[in-house]
């Protein structure tokens, strides 16, 4: 039976290298597996998932998804999506279709909260609805456990307010713990 997995974690996570590895897995096992991404996340370019260690392949959107035909879309044995946070819930109840009607698992890759603490959208319905729900780890500069995406200002300031969405990586975002999240802290 297919299932609809959630993997989130915080920025640094490997959130990405780990979904291009379990594309990799799948084709290394002579199965084909549709790998995708909301069209807003242009960060590598069009069409393309990159990690930040390097690995990169190329993808389609996740609103391609939703214009293909069961028979086009059952021509897979996997459907991975990353950066899922920046999905719509209409795009989620595909997912959902995917996995109940084509018996075919979706497994999604991204945040589950934003710089301010709060849920995206994809991601609410994720974890409304994902058979599964899976936290990948990073730690914070302290060595604990860091679940809080921190937006910070070129002076390395954090911001606190501002656009749910603003795309980069670490020139503008690290992972923080709670307690320094809380406290302001970037760094020791």
């Amino acid at each position: 039976m297919a299932k609809l997995y959630f993997r989130h974690g915080a920025m640094g996570s490997s959130k990405t290298a780990n979904a291009l590895m379990v594309e990799y897995n799948y084709y290394e096992r002579g199965k084909r597996a549709l790998l995708l991404k909301p069209k807003l996340d242009s960060r590598d370019g069009e069409k393309v998932i990159k990690s930040r260690m390097g690995l990169e392949k190329e993808c389609r959107f996740v609103e391609e998804l939703m214009e293909m035909s069961d028979e086009e879309i059952g021509a897979y044995d996997c459907v991975i999506v990353d950066e899922a946070q920046f999905c719509k819930k209409a795009e989620i109840e595909c997912f959902v279709h995917v996995v109940d009607d084509l018996n075919i698992p979706v497994i999604c890759y991204g945040l589950r909260t934003d710089f301010r603490r709060e849920p995206f959208e994809g991601s609410i319905w994720l974890l409304a609805w994902a058979d599964v729900i899976e936290e990948l780890k990073t730690v914070c500069w302290c060595g604990q456990g860091a679940s809080c995406n921190t937006r910070f200002n070129e002076k390395g300031e954090i911001i606190r307010d501002g656009e749910q969405i603003c795309l980069g990586a670490d020139d503008k975002y690290v992972a923080l713990c709670r307690k320094h999240y809380k406290e302001g802290k970037l760094a020791p």
